[in-house]
């Protein structure tokens, strides 16, 4: 995220991962400082709808965080508002524009959500594309994409869609992304059984995906796909040998033709280097990691992406039909034959349909790992529903969904669903507006939990941990961070965070924080990590200022 400059191509990658996940990587330090006796609370302020507003009326914790050094040539923005009248608790320049970062996602997830709904399910259906006599289908299989996020590859036994704090899709940035259980062929794997279960033992023509539903977008990066398996990426899973010398271990999911994964990594003496890297060769289908582990590490996560995410489905669903009992007479390998798909599937028999949970679920999974490919998915979905395959036809959906919300649409500037275009803009007075939106109707509750929540899960799971806001801190944090090769430092475009503070007797303030323009030292990423450390501390003081509950 951000907008990197010369050089710095590592700073691209990583700041993507610093979207999300800085405030995860400040950990319990100095954020736990925040267990501290809040000081004496000052009147609140009057409106200030477009001012500076007055650091002596904040509470002196966040005044001092504000005055340091390193934010010198940097920008503040803060806006607190009660709920109900949305009485102004603290405002600094509410209506000026800052970079969001991942704060973006609260305006496409929310449009996403109330353009499709709650409760809607993605149903994503097979059809008999010829004649079935004997349990043999003269003709195609056609599976016909519909933009179901996770295919049933996270989707837990009570229906809900799992995640783990650190996601798989930030595995190359930062260490410590880990896997859920789920297996990622689910979805396909539920396809061909019931494919099976229709009578159909043999396909005597071709399996095709249909992925018409849109076009993909390069401008969105990562590019949605009308079908993702496993995010459309390979997960390469590295452990430890049992001796220093000796060969480490590798487990890779999931394990689809022609794929292909190697592995030269070498075990070394605990405490030493764990650095592992991975290649590719142009199609994406043969991998190989190489370098070296420590003895005693834990397990680290790499990922390689699926480069033809139809050709991958289309080899999936082949391979899972055979494990069902299905026989294919085509090749399981290949290009996807979208020449054989019809114009519609009126008349043809369904055999087999996948039914996902609710687009809620979809949505909780964004919000708590700042998932960037679903971000941008919902755009596409969007499009959808206007009845285009063009994603870019969401942006007209999502403002029409912004006007409705009572959100100043003048007041955000967007590019894709993330917030990681460097043209993205946004006020704090927009973000509140769009939070603000939520408590008004019924399922306040159900958005509010599903953003992070301070120290207990999600990107803030291991902040402020024990400290008296931990739990009553509900937000979403961003961040764009880029090189700057002439100082020999990180330029750090923004840190924001917004979300809700829980103010007892069932009462929550909106906020927003965030800084634009600040810098570090060096290129050491701690410096950044300090600085969303920094914005953790405001968020929790802010929680903790006693006042009107």
């Amino acid at each position: 995220m951000g907008h990197p400059m010369r050089g710095g191509g590592l700073w691209r990658r990583a700041g993507a991962g610093l979207a999300a996940l800085l405030l995860v990587a400040s950990g319990s330090g100095a954020v736990a400082r925040a267990g501290q006796a809040p000081a004496p609370a000052p009147p609140p302020p009057p409106p200030s709808p477009s001012g500076a507003g007055d650091l002596a009326r904040l509470d002196p914790r966040i005044s001092e965080i504000m005055r340091k050094p390193e934010y010198r040539h940097a920008q503040w923005g803060l806006l607190q508002t009660g709920p109900g009248d949305g009485r102004v608790v603290h405002s600094m320049f509410p209506g000026q524009f800052f970079i969001p970062g991942s704060t973006a996602k609260l305006f496409s997830v929310s449009g996403t959500w109330r353009t499709l709904g709650t409760d809607h399910r993605f149903v994503t259906p097979v059809y008999a594309v010829g004649e079935v006599e004997g349990g043999t289908l003269t003709g195609d299989l056609d599976l016909v994409a519909q933009g179901d996020l996770t295919l049933g590859g996270r989707t837990r036994p009570d229906g809900t869609v799992a995640y783990t704090d650190l996601d798989h899709t930030y595995a190359n940035d930062f260490p410590g992304a880990t896997l859920t259980p789920e297996n990622p062929l689910a979805g396909i794997d539920e396809l061909a059984r019931q494919v099976r279960a229709s009578g159909i033992t043999r396909v005597d023509g071709d399996v095709v995906v249909d992925d018409r539903l849109f076009a993909a977008d390069p401008v969105l990066d990562p590019t949605p796909t009308p079908l993702i398996v496993n995010d459309n990426l390979i997960d390469l899973l590295t452990t430890p040998g049992d001796r220093p010398g000796g060969a480490a271990r590798l487990d890779w999911r999931p394990r689809v033709a022609p794929y292909r994964v190697t592995s030269t990594v070498r075990t070394v003496a605990a405490g030493g280097p764990t650095a592992v890297t991975v290649t590719a060769d142009e199609g994406g289908t043969r991998i190989r990691l190489s370098g070296t582990i420590a003895a005693g590490a834990r397990p680290l996560l790499r990922t390689s992406p699926v480069t033809d995410p139809a050709a991958f489905g289309r080899t999936a669903l082949i391979e899972a039909l055979g494990r069902a009992g299905v026989r294919v007479g085509a090749a399981a390998t290949g290009a996807d034959p979208v020449g054989r798909l019809p114009r519609d599937y009126r008349g043809r028999q369904g055999v087999a349909a996948y039914t996902s949970p609710p687009y809620a679920q979809y949505a909780k999974l964004i919000l708590k790992v700042s998932h960037n490919l679903g971000a941008n998915l919902g755009i596409c979905l969007m499009a959808v529903t206007a009845g285009s395959g063009q994603c870019a036809d969401g942006f007209p959906v999502l403002a029409r969904f912004l006007d409705r919300a009572g959100v100043d649409r003048a007041q955000v500037e967007l590019m894709d669903g993330r917030g990681g275009n460097p043209n993205d803009r946004a006020t704090p007075q927009a973000l509140v507006e769009m939070l603000a939106y939520w408590q008004r109707g019924p399922d306040a509750r159900l958005f509010r939990e599903a953003l992070p929540v301070l120290g207990v899960d999600g990107l803030l799971a291991e902040n402020c941990r024990d400290c008296p806001a931990r739990g009553k801190v509900f937000a979403k944090t961003g961040a764009a961070v880029g090189g700057d090769e002439l100082n020999g430092r990180l330029a750090v475009g923004a840190i924001t965070i917004a979300g809700y503070l829980e103010r007892g007797g069932g009462r929550f303030d909106t906020f927003y924080a965030g800084v634009n323009g600040a810098s570090t030292p060096t290129t050491d990423p701690a410096g950044v990590i300090s600085i969303a450390d920094d914005l953790a501390r405001v968020a929790a003081y802010l929680q903790e200022a006693p006042g009107e509950r």
